[in-house]
């Protein structure tokens, strides 16, 4: 197993330049988009739109994977959505997930999560990678708890990339 170190990145609260910048300084060289739709809505996001995504790091030398299979179904965002609504909390403003949220993510999507596989698909080559969605704050995003399974899986550090 080449990797070395996990990191995570939300698109909200970057600019492009920053996004980039600071990928480029964690030197990741495999970026994994764990969002269920690769488009974000703004014009001060459309960096992360899956082409023009794509196109940028392809220049900076790093690999893009979609692995959609490890994002949240639409029934647990609904959840989260409803959860967030009483709250009066938008999506861009969620520190934290619910409890049903991850509940459900564990059950539905950890519970059969293959590391193995994954690491196949990662390819022998990554030794830091970035787990990304859009939430800014990673205890309000998925890609914390995928992290944190990783992490114990298989002893590997992580390491949440902050704008």
């Amino acid at each position: 197993m080449a990797l070395k170190l996990i990191t995570t990145i939300g698109v909200y609260g970057f600019t492009e330049d920053h996004f980039f910048e600071t990928l480029t300084a964690a030197k990741v060289d495999t970026f994994c988009d764990v969002r269920f739709r690769r488009g974000v809505r703004g014009p001060e996001y459309a960096f992360a739109n899956s082409q023009r995504l794509q196109t940028r790091l392809e220049a900076l030398g790093i690999r893009y994977q979609h692995l959609k299979d490890l994002a949240p179904s639409d029934a647990i965002r609904k959840n989260q959505q409803a959860v967030d609504k009483k709250a009066g909390t938008g999506k861009r403003g969620r520190t934290t997930l619910s409890a049903p949220f991850i509940d459900a993510y564990q059950r539905e999507v950890l519970s059969v999560f293959d590391v193995d596989a994954f690491l196949e698909a990662l390819g022998d080559s990554a030794e830091i990678i970035t787990l990304c969605c859009v939430e800014c704050w990673p205890d309000a995003c998925h890609r914390s708890l995928l992290a944190d399974r990783l992490a114990h899986d298989l002893g590997v550090e992580v390491r949440h990339l902050l704008p």
